[in-house]
């Protein structure tokens, strides 16, 4: 079931599915006016939205022209559409004309709240804050209500399993609906009472699933984006006045996107395209040199942007784990290269011919580096991998900075391929010294010493037990295709496996 989900969604991006989702809401609101279900008409939720998405987008591409670059139009689209659910539709002309107002500075909010290249606050957020500390058109966050909550709930989910931010966006729902319900109950309101007020009244889920998991404005690891949700859910939950200045919703994000920028990648990351080398008949590896170094652990991604023509359903941006290690010092005074390790699929996406048509020398950038695919920091602790195709790519820099700190471990690595010629990076694992096990339809010629074919069929938990003993006291790590991963953890399991961490390639 989480494969095919993870298939399904994955057809498209994130940026694109968001679109999706918030129109599908707009559509259903729409439906919802029509019935008289909402204090809201077809006409005025039509023009708003019309009003809201087009300002947005051309003071975006207005302001990326004029900053020399290029706007990213799925972005523009999505702070429209949640400015229509943040706001009160109108079809009044000069409540229309604030709309557009609202639109423009959540765009121009993305240049000039910005920090060498990254924008610091969630545009639609610092838009609301504006609009309603100046008290030009205050926010009215009508989007919660019991009529939307089920069909948002479901957007949310489908966003936040997208974007691998489920946890986030249930600890903010959790901690923000738990404090919620707790104050309306002071109130003399009963639990059950309460909880449907909290969420039919509150806009928990909508801030937890479009707004909050913004992946631009959250910090890089884990602990760090729960810790931020928690820290949005208190000024959320709890009414507070400083001067003239009110709690809202917009405000509590605000405090958690400053929170956020402490913690992450606090700059643009610009990279010089430096060539491609061929790692499989369907794979290569796409090498950059940073203009500056670029913290990371080893493990974590890189979200690319590549602006080009004809962008179809993919998108411009696309995340590749990194495949080289970190550089030994962080500020070294010069950077350490970058490589991408890149599934080349035939029909090929609009993002990938653009990226294999790249010149050495051309310049592209990176909006984030993150992730929590992390090997433990202790190599004493045994360890079993597992990699589908590409999904190798998290293991091959995290297994280099082991071996260059010393020894990689005791480290036992199960590799699939799809033909005994796709298996990629082996020069690079086999010089970590880890025992190897191959599964492809043939058995590849020349096998690196010490490295085992184990046939040609898939995984099962029988042959993982035969093949590794000692599987039971290792702690387990799957990445690849969704299918690949549920499969193969799931065998993992079944053969003893305890602790099992995962990460499916969605989209690929």
């Amino acid at each position: 079931m989480k494969a095919r989900l993870d298939t399904l969604i994955g057809r498209v991006t994130m940026y694109n599915l968001i679109v999706l989702v918030l129109a599908a809401l707009v559509v259903i609101a729409i439906v919802a006016g029509a019935l008289g279900q909402l204090f809201y008409t077809p006409l005025q939720l039509v023009l708003s939205t019309i009003v809201a998405v087009v300002a947005t987008g051309a003071v975006s591409w207005l302001l990326a022209r004029l900053f020399r670059t290029r706007a990213h139009l799925p972005s523009s689209a999505i702070s429209g559409l949640i400015i229509v659910f943040v706001f009160m539709p109108t079809a009044d002309p000069a409540g229309l004309a604030l709309i557009a107002l609202t639109g423009a500075i959540a765009a121009a909010s993305k240049f000039v709240l910005a920090f060498r290249g990254r924008h610091i606050l969630n545009p639609v957020a610092a838009a609301a804050v504006v609009m309603s500390v100046t008290g030009l058109y205050p926010s009215a966050w009508w989007v919660a209500t019991p009529v939307l909550l089920p069909f948002v709930a479901i957007g949310a989910f489908l966003v936040l399993w997208r974007t691998r931010k489920l946890a986030l966006g249930l600890t903010f729902v959790v901690a923000a609906g738990a404090i919620t319900i707790g104050r309306i109950m002071l109130t003399g309101t009963a639990f059950p009472d309460a909880l449907v007020l909290a969420f039919g009244s509150f806009p928990i889920v909508f801030l937890a699933g479009f707004m909050l998991s913004e992946p631009l404005t959250l910090p890089p690891r884990r602990w760090q984006q729960l810790l931020v949700a928690v820290v949005v859910a208190v000024p959320f939950s709890i009414p507070f006045t400083i001067g003239s200045v009110y709690s809202t919703p917009e405000i509590a994000l605000v405090i958690g996107n400053v929170v956020a920028f402490a913690f992450g990648q606090r700059r643009g990351v610009r990279l010089r395209f430096a060539g491609s080398r061929t790692l499989t008949p369907t794979s290569a590896a796409f090498d950059f040199e940073p203009a500056s170094p670029v913290p990371f652990r080893a493990g974590q991604y890189l979200e690319l942007s590549l602006p080009h023509a004809r962008t179809d359903a993919r998108g411009a941006r696309r995340m590749f784990s990194i495949t080289t290690p970190p550089p030994a010092r962080l500020h070294a005074e010069t950077s350490a290269p970058v490589s991408l390790g890149v599934k080349l699929s035939d029909p090929s996406s609009s993002f990938k011919r653009a990226l294999t048509t790249l010149s050495p020398g051309a310049t592209v950038h990176a909006t984030w580096v993150g992730g929590d695919f992390l090997l433990p920091s202790d190599v004493s602790v045994p360890l079993v991998l597992a990699a589908g195709g590409i999904g190798v790519t998290p293991f091959v820099s995290q297994l280099a900075e082991r071996a260059r700190r010393g020894s990689a471990g005791d480290v036992v690595l199960i590799y699939s391929a799809s033909a005994p010629d796709e298996l990629a990076y082996t020069d690079e694992i086999a010089a970590t010294g880890i025992r190897v096990l191959v599964i492809a339809p043939d058995r590849p010629a020349d096998l690196p010493p010490g490295w085992t074919y184990l046939g040609p069929a898939r995984l099962t938990a029988d042959v993982a037990r035969e093949a590794i003993p000692d599987l039971a006291s290792r702690r387990a790590y799957v990445s690849g295709p969704p299918g690949y991963v549920d499969h193969v953890s799931a065998q993992l399991r079944r053969a003893g496996a305890r602790r099992v961490r995962t990460d499916a390639f969605a989209g690929y």
